[in-house]
């Protein structure tokens, strides 16, 4: 585990941010949010659960499928997805203790009543604790950007998944692979400079799933319905010139996106 990955979510404790309200760490998916009103902790805490729906909406309908999230955080997002999906299970897993440690206390209830459809494991994204074609279903919502082989992932996530499974994969990634994008994002964003998140294009990861084997590979930019949003939320602490505003900077200059990438494992 990277030192600033370890620190950020362990002793730091990102979630408890109030920019990440509701215990979600994610940036949020905008669209349905009238960015013209006043934003409440109300509407922050809708974009981030848009962003595990619009994940969900994009694997296909997964009830009785057994749903596998890969850095799942304090596991806001494997609530929804059974609140809302109903699918036979779901495991959230996630490289760091104190934050499967907060996952356990924060569904704690949950986990008593339906001991059989919610569990939290530790684990890699490059070395999931799953036996071969465990899962119906492999989502990740804003991890990648820490995951240190994307290769190893689409391996990994190739062997957990059943024939005709699918994955679902949503992050901010560079837009090419220009040698000078890693320097540019450090000079923009103390995240890139830590080395808490790592300076990848987009292709890595479409190309990772497609030379392992996965079929129906698509890649869908949705910059739109997350930066601006992301960077009016963030001006309530942030001033303009503040290097958690240089997102949308980024974004702009077309050296940043965020995409969302969906594939089919074959049959």
């Amino acid at each position: 585990m990277h030192p600033a990955v370890r620190e950020t979510y362990g002793p730091a404790d990102l979630s408890g941010a109030p920019i990440f309200a509701g215990g979600f760490v994610n940036f949020g998916y905008w669209d349905a949010i009238d960015l013209g009103l006043p934003l409440s902790e109300t509407e922050r805490i809708r974009s981030q659960e848009d962003l595990y729906r619009h994940v969900l909406d994009a694997t296909g309908p997964p009830r009785a499928a057994h749903v596998l999230e890969v850095g799942c955080g304090l596991g806001m997002g494997c609530e929804v997805t059974l609140r809302e999906y109903a699918p036979a299970a779901v495991t959230g897993l996630d490289i760091h203790p104190d934050q499967l440690r907060r996952a356990r206390n924060a569904h704690a209830d949950l986990l008593r009543r339906e001991p059989g459809r919610l569990r939290f494991v530790q684990g890699a994204a490059e070395t999931m604790p799953a036996g071969d074609g465990e899962f119906d279903t492999v989502i990740s919502v804003e991890a990648a950007q820490h995951f240190p082989d994307l290769r190893a992932f689409a391996a990994e996530t190739r062997r957990v998944l059943r024939p005709g499974g699918r994955v679902a994969v949503t992050s901010f990634f560079t837009v090419d692979d220009l040698p000078g994008r890693p320097g540019e994002l450090a000079e923009l964003l103390e995240t890139y400079a830590s080395g808490l998140d790592i300076a990848r294009p987009v292709s890595a990861l479409a190309d990772a799933l497609l030379e392992d084997g996965f079929t129906h590979v698509r890649v869908e930019s949705i910059g739109a319905h997350v930066w601006p949003g992301w960077d009016l939320w963030l001006s309530r602490w942030w001033a303009p010139g503040t290097w958690p505003r240089n997102f949308l900077r980024a974004y702009e200059h077309g050296i940043l996106d965020y995409y969302l990438l969906t594939a089919e494992r074959a049959g």
